[in-house]
């Protein structure tokens, strides 16, 4: 077995076993280190509300605990996106399998939509992983950086855990 096989087995049992603390801290991880995508992280908590009969309430419990998650995970590269600013992160990238033109794009989102970027990015796969970069190299305000991120984490993550519980596809089956 992989090293990304036993990361994913041990995060479908921490999310089988421990839904709300196990949703948490893999949208946490997974902000942090993107190989978790967050497309299987959600949709398998959906499904685990599906398969333990809980009502829909979860859906939008689990949603909003992972969106805090995934804000924490994304204030921690905004605050190190601010401290080491783009030529510090230029360096380090290829450590985070980020490429500079991944990161252009980003900056191109930021430029163009201002603070509003963050809320739109962190539905966007692809951007959502990497826009704290350039809010905190161009020094958004961290308050508003910390609710437009909550709005956008909360968001994507209550549309994809519904997805996995309306439409009750188990993840599992994808591994």
């Amino acid at each position: 077995m992989s090293e990304i096989d036993a990361l994913i087995q041990w995060i479908v049992s921490l999310i089988s076993e421990n839904l709300y603390p196990g949703i948490f801290l893999t949208a946490l991880i997974e902000t942090v280190f993107p190989p978790i995508p967050s497309e299987i992280v959600f949709p398998l908590a959906g499904y685990v509300i599906l398969k333990n009969q809980m009502n829909v309430f979860h859906i939008i419990s689990v949603g909003i605990v992972g969106g805090c998650g995934s804000t924490l995970g994304a204030c921690i590269i905004y605050i190190i996106s601010k401290k080491l600013g783009r030529l510090g992160l230029i360096k380090y990238l290829k450590y985070a399998k980020i490429k500079e033109s991944t990161l252009q794009k980003a900056d191109h989102w930021f430029e163009k939509y201002g603070d509003k970027s963050v809320v739109i990015g962190r539905v966007i796969p692809g951007v959502r992983e990497i826009i704290s970069i350039p809010a905190g190299i161009f020094n958004m305000n961290p308050i508003k950086f910390i609710i437009y991120t909550v709005i956008g984490s909360c968001t994507w993550s209550i549309a994809l855990t519904s997805i996995g519980y309306y439409f009750g596809v188990s993840t599992l089956d994808i591994f």
